[in-house]
């Protein structure tokens, strides 16, 4: 780690602002990190990390240490100017404590404290220490190291000296609050990606992360997991990371980095062959999902400099126009990055900023950046445009086959494509589409269904893999056109969510290989062009049974061979007690009539029954094995299954098992997505292979 001398600084107890009390914190803690779900939980992370960062950013400390300890414990440490201790002269307490148990009290309001910061505008250590079990903190400025302890945000004692140090820096060591988070369980996937981001943003800075939870005694260091994260290429390291793996236009990447106004502006861009656009926008190294003044003054710039170059150099045809914002979209990966001093976002979450003085400021050093970039390389700068022109014409050609698409989707009227049976409810909300693999599972899932609030839409042909495929063809597909008819919402430029005529949409396929591909090749198709109705939960995926197990007139539906399994042996175990039980009766029946005819039991009888009978027969079309009396039916299709044992055990709101499909990190589902069903082999294979030994049940 780098060690920092001790030196006067401008930053002391003057520099922080108080403006109000903690009290609402523990009462409302959605108001201040989110809510108290597993995203809440990660935020207090986030929360001092960003401290951490900001004082780098600032120019003090380039190392930074995160721990994940035994017992849920998090151990964050910087090494820069560490957090004053002298008394502040407003609140008359310790500066260290006024920061740690007052609301609104920092170094980022005002004064030389800090120029530009993340964070929750100064709320964030605060707010971790009031949703904190116990909170310790220890400073080393001022050649001591001074410490405090909380307790759910109550000092336990003053701050005190409790050593001396020749560097500078902070550590806060915190356990999140058992009765504030429901769950409290950290995700080191989730750490290492947001800790990875902000290694990128903050070009020269090194961070390293380790889980230490396993390893409780210093024998067990072996099981220590440690990563490091340091990038000189900053952002444009990040636009690699987020391509590797696809193939690539300008391979070059776009970069473009400039202050202006107390304003710093990082730009980075790259093209690639897919059809999806990854923009990724952070203000003072916080992302904002939602864009904000900065992304509008980007795209600006991009659009009116790539035009510009391509008319000028006859690159575009006057047939086709000029490339709108949208044609520019897809295939592009690009990071922008700002750092201002006053930054206003939309939100408490920051999902939006809102400096309407950004989008000015960005779109000139962009356009100016990006006009240097083309003249000085052709060759990038050709491939590029020729990108862009492909989607033009792609865009005209999918316009066409769309408008008539959606033409004959209006002019069928109530009855709407291809065999879908539609429910009777016209209530969005209530009502629910399965997109049903093949006639034979459609016809039982129609006859089977609840007509009031359940529709059918049998899928017919072959899917289109739209991974490799335009929205051209896309929409002229005779399989996934009467999907895009039936969700009512439009798709590409015409998208609307509100029209929406499914509160669920609900994939339905046997529970097998082919089964398998069309799952994927499914949410492959919504992932790219519904994304919005995977993140506002709409999409879910239907589990089948794979068996039937019967003995008796006790029935159990099971979804996997561990569960039959267990079930299997219930019942032998059931049989064989039952057997004894019966045997003993026997036993003391023949002692007290003395009767030497009878003939003793010792249940054998339990795994001879192996006659498939005329009740089992009537239970579908499944293959059916006899294992100790017990009928065991396996279902390969869903047309195995009658009406009624389809609504039974998949379509009857009260008993079925459906997957909720959800988008936790986008950028990985979309790297995954590109594996499995991009044109590129060789990533395909790495990934097969690599998670080959992870896959249960695999039906060949």
């Amino acid at each position: 780690m780098a060690k920092e001398k001790v030196a006067k600084s401008e930053y002391g107890a003057k520099e922080i602002q108080v403006l109000e009390g903690l009290d609402p914190v523990r009462k409302r803690p959605g108001m201040y990190i989110g809510g108290t779900s597993t995203e809440g939980l990660h935020h207090l992370i986030w929360e001092v990390v960003n401290n951490s960062i900001d004082e780098a950013m600032a120019g003090h400390g380039n190392d930074i240490l995160v721990q994940l300890l035994p017992d849920n414990v998090i151990s964050v440490r910087d090494y820069g100017r560490g957090i004053p201790v002298e008394i502040h002269p407003q609140t008359k307490k310790s500066t260290l404590e006024t920061v740690l148990t007052v609301l609104h009290a920092g170094g980022k309001f005002g004064g030389e404290g800090y120029k530009i910061s993340g964070g929750l505008h100064g709320v964030g250590v605060s707010v971790v220490n009031a949703l904190s079990e116990t909170t310790i903190v220890e400073v080393q400025r001022e050649g001591k190291i001074w410490k405090q302890e909380y307790k759910r945000g109550i000092p336990l004692g003053p701050v005190k000296p409790v050593g001396k140090s020749d560097i500078t820096g902070t550590t806060i060591t915190f356990k999140a609050d058992s009765e504030i988070f429901p769950e409290i369980k950290y995700s080191w996937t989730k750490i290492l990606d947001y800790v990875r981001q902000q290694a990128y943003l903050t070009k020269g800075v090194k961070i390293i992360v380790e889980d230490r939870r396993e390893a409780k005694t210093p024998e067990e260091s072996y099981k220590i997991r440690r990563h490091g994260f340091y990038f000189d290429g900053g952002i444009v390291s990040f636009v690699k990371f987020l391509n590797r793996g696809k193939q690539i236009k300008n391979e070059m990447p776009v970069y473009v980095e400039k202050n202006v106004d107390d304003v710093s502006v990082e730009v980075s861009l790259q093209y690639t062959d897919g059809y999806k656009e990854h923009l990724y926008s952070f203000a003072n190294n916080i992302f904002t999902p939602e864009g904000g003044m900065h992304v509008t003054g980007f795209k600006m710039a991009l659009t009116r400099v790539l035009n510009d170059y391509a008319k000028k150099n006859n690159l575009i045809k006057e047939k086709d126009g000029g490339m709108t914002n949208e044609d520019l979209k897809e295939g592009l990966t690009a990071v922008v990055s700002v750092k201002l001093r006053n930054p206003q976002f939309e939100g408490q979450t920051k999902s939006k900023l809102g400096n309407a003085e950004v989008r000015g400021i960005v779109s000139s050093i962009t356009a100016e950046g990006l006009v240097e970039f083309l003249e000085k390389h052709p060759t990038n700068a050709k491939a590029m445009i020729e990108k862009c022109l492909l989607t033009v014409r792609a865009r005209i050609a999918a316009r066409a086959a769309k408008d008539a698409v959606l033409r004959k989707g209006a002019l069928e009227g109530m009855t709407l494509p291809g065999k879908l049976a539609d429910c009777t409810t016209r209530n969005a909300e209530l009502s629910e589409l399965y997109i049903v693999e093949g006639d034979s599972a459609g016809g039982s899932a129609k006859q089977g269904r609840n007509r009031m609030f359940q529709a059918i839409l049998p899928l017919r042909g072959k899917l289109v893999n739209v991974e490799k495929t335009s929205l051209d063809k896309v929409v002229k597909s005779d399989t996934l056109k009467p999907i895009i008819i039936a969700l009512g919402t439009g798709i590409g430029e015409t998208f609307d969510v509100s029209r929406l005529r499914y509160g669920k949409i609900i994939i339905m396929a046997d529970a097998d290989v082919d089964g398998s591909h069309i799952r994927v090749l499914l949410l492959t198709f919504f992932y790219r062009y519904f994304e919005e109705l995977i993140t506002n939960g709409h999409i879910y995926i239907a589990q089948p049974p794979l068996y039937r197990i019967q003995k008796g007139k006790d029935v159990r539906w099971v979804y996997n061979d561990e569960e039959k399994d267990a079930i299997v042996e219930e019942f032998r175990l059931k049989a064989v007690e039952k057997g004894a039980e019966k045997a003993a009766d026997k036993k003391a029946a023949k002692a007290a009539k003395m009767d030497t005819s009878a003939s003793a039991a010792d249940g054998s009888e339990i795994s001879t029954e192996n006659e498939i009978t005329d009740e089992d027969l009537e239970a579908g079309d499944g293959e059916i094995e006899k294992i100790a009396g017990v009928t065991i039916q396996r279902y390969k299709g869903l047309g195995e299954m009658n009406p009624q044992q389809l609504w039974d055990t998949t379509m009857d709101p009260e008993h079925r098992k459906m997957m909720k499909v959800e988008i936790e990190d986008a950028e990985e589902a979309d790297r995954v997505f590109d594996i499995l069903m991009g044109s590129d082999v060789e990533p395909r294979r790495r990934f097969i292979q690599t998670h080959a030994k992870s896959v249960k049940n695999l039906d060949v």
